[in-house]
């Protein structure tokens, strides 16, 4: 009787985990229709393919100061850039180095040439001090990665001086 139970178990935990993964595969933020071949890796045995078109970014900057910030302000910068590539350029994640930044970016790919901005949002909340934070952005460029920064030196309310 224990045998049945534990195997009921196991085919009941085994139907939970399936209907768990088919039901988390629907969403992919609508990307269904992009084109296979958006994803194109230059690097071979033979050292880089300098004839694969790629996609490039050139930021206008890469690091923005937002200067002296009262605590709990919130505060915003759009850092621009252009796809100075030759292929698509398609932006799949940004994350931050602390919960406290978050950015917005495009979403949909971009031709080369085209021109887009990733804004940055720092909330102030609960820091004090100088304040550096990082933006790792994830595409199909090479490298694969960029890094934005923004800093800030959060003063508390009471510590100002007018």
């Amino acid at each position: 009787m224990k045998i049945s139970s534990i195997l009921q178990s196991l085919v009941l935990a085994s139907i939970i985990a399936v209907l768990l993964v088919v039901a988390s595969c629907g969403g992919n933020s609508g990307r269904d229709n992009l084109p296979v071949d958006i994803i194109q890796n230059p690097n071979t045995a033979e050292g880089i393919n300098k004839n694969v078109e790629m996609p490039a970014f050139e930021f206008v900057k890469d690091f923005h100061d937002f200067g002296r910030v009262i605590q709990g302000e919130q505060v915003s910068f759009g850092f621009k850039f252009k796809n100075s590539g030759n292929a698509l350029l398609l932006i799949s994640s940004v994350s931050s180095s602390c919960g406290c930044t978050v950015a917005s970016f495009p979403d949909k790919p971009m031709k080369p040439g085209e021109e887009g901005v990733i804004t940055v949002s720092f909330d102030s909340r609960g820091r004090m001090g100088m304040q550096m934070k990082t933006v790792t952005i994830l595409a199909n460029t090479q490298p694969g990665t960029k890094q934005l920064m923004v800093q800030a030196n959060i003063v508390v309310p009471e510590t100002m001086n007018f």
